[in-house]
């Protein structure tokens, strides 16, 4: 079993509980479709959900939003593409049960300091039943997880080019900076026309004039960026220059705070940056966990439920002193490669496991067993014997090269994922368009 997989910053944390559920069948007779997306539709009611939350959350923040008419066709675009992504789960057979939506949820309520009760109560006041709320949350996982697994096959990193950085890293020392970016990308396709590329030009030369006088960014890249960061007001949070893609880290590298870059142009189209912040980097440090695990996976002859039940009894075994962790793992486990060794993974960073792995190994208790809980391997219960932290080593800055690089590639390849499953489908606008 490869366990050991790196998974990146999620891209979509900011708007977890932002996707629309789709109307139920009973309101189906009161709504209509507004878009044909390959064999789904958008429904009207599901634009005007998450509008509403848009408009919710920017009043909360005190952020400005653009025009109806410009919002209207950003959350248009988002629900085709989580449409499209949503379509590719299907086919691929991918689905998140109830117990994996149940771990998600305990674990957001924690990060968020919450109960689920309570986050159940602010989706109702959003207009959620508990119901579709999970559904909501269910599908952003499908997404998350879609994404990942198409974005990852795509990405290859060599021990060279992890060397290189890593040596990068040290000799820059402290002095690395970190820059929080906005964005705004203008589509203009490679392929584009004269016509089309002047047109773009001047538009994109006009919006800097207008950022550069005082314009509010976050309602200009809702009104007008083509990246999935748009209805986040095109805020891309914190990065060092080696996270950032090419292009942009190139035009960053010498920018001074508060400072607007651009256009810049790449085969996606016109690309405007704004330096919003920086500050000075902190030292490299690599946390690791000694983690010991037993997996069962499931087949046609032993379901989800199945596989918990044997986990569950497992616990109660090792609890009550009937039998020892090491010796259920070495019979027991699916996981061949730890266990023979009674279960033990050894030292490791834990953002190098999967998703759910990973974050059970960051906050589970030492010493503590975890109750049964699920990921793409199988089943499994986990135990963290030990952590320890190591800064500057040369562990740790390879490790923090190894994400670095693959931050970079995500972002990269994320736009270009989501611009080739738009070409290949067929999208009709009830206005009577294609694509």
């Amino acid at each position: 079993m490869q366990l050991k997989q790196l998974s990146p910053k999620w891209l979509l944390a900011g708007v977890l509980f932002a996707l629309p559920l789709y109307a139920q069948a009973a309101a189906q007779s009161l709504d209509h479709v507004i878009a044909i997306v390959n064999k789904d539709v958008v429904l009207q009611s599901e634009l005007d959900r998450l509008i509403q939350k848009v408009q919710t959350d920017a009043a909360e923040q005190h952020q400005s939003l653009p025009p109806y008419h410009q919002l209207h066709k950003q959350v248009l675009d988002r629900l085709i593409e989580d449409s499209l992504i949503l379509q590719q789960a299907e086919r691929q057979g991918l689905r998140i049960g109830d117990t994996q939506l149940d771990q998600a949820l305990a674990s957001v309520a924690a990060e968020k300091g919450q109960s689920i009760a309570n986050m159940q109560a602010q989706a109702e006041r959003e207009g959620l039943t508990p119901a579709e709320f999970r559904e909501t949350v269910r599908k952003e996982m499908l997404i998350s997880e879609v994404r990942r697994n198409q974005l990852r096959q795509r990405i290859n990193i060599t021990d060279q080019e992890v060397k290189q950085l890593a040596k990068l890293i040290s000799e820059q020392g402290s002095k690395g900076q970190r820059f929080h970016i906005e964005h705004i990308l203008l589509s203009l396709p490679s392929d584009a026309d004269r016509a089309e590329q002047e047109r773009v030009a001047e538009k994109a030369k006009q919006l800097m004039q207008q950022l550069k006088k005082g314009a509010d960014f976050h309602q200009a890249a809702v009104a007008e960026s083509a990246d999935n960061k748009a209805l986040d007001g095109g805020d891309w949070g914190w990065l060092t220059v080696e996270e950032m893609p090419s292009l942009m880290a190139e035009a960053v590298s010498s920018a001074h705070k508060g400072q607007f870059i651009g256009p810049l142009r790449s085969g996606a189209g016109l690309h405007i940056i704004h330096v919003k912040d920086m500050q000075g980097q902190q030292a490299i440090e690599l946390q690791e966990a000694n983690a010991r695990h037993i997996l069962i996976k499931t087949s046609v002859i032993l379901s989800d439920e199945k596989a918990e039940q044997m986990l569950k009894g497992f616990l109660r075994d090792i609890q009550s002193g009937k039998a020892s962790f090491a010796k259920l793992a070495e019979k027991y486990s699916d996981d061949t490669g730890s266990a023979t060794k009674g279960g033990e993974l050894g030292w490791a960073n834990p953002d190098m496991y999967v998703p759910e792995f990973r974050d059970m190994v960051k906050t589970l208790p030492l010493n503590q067993i975890s109750q049964p809980f699920k990921t793409v391997h199988g089943w499994h219960i986990v135990q963290v014997e030990e952590r320890r932290s190591l800064a500057n080593t040369p562990e740790a800055l390879e490790n923090r090269a190894y994400q670095l690089i693959y931050n970079r590639r995500f972002a990269e390849e994320a736009q270009t994922w989501i611009d080739e499953l738009r070409d290949e489908a067929f999208i009709q606008m009830m206005d009577g368009s294609t694509n």
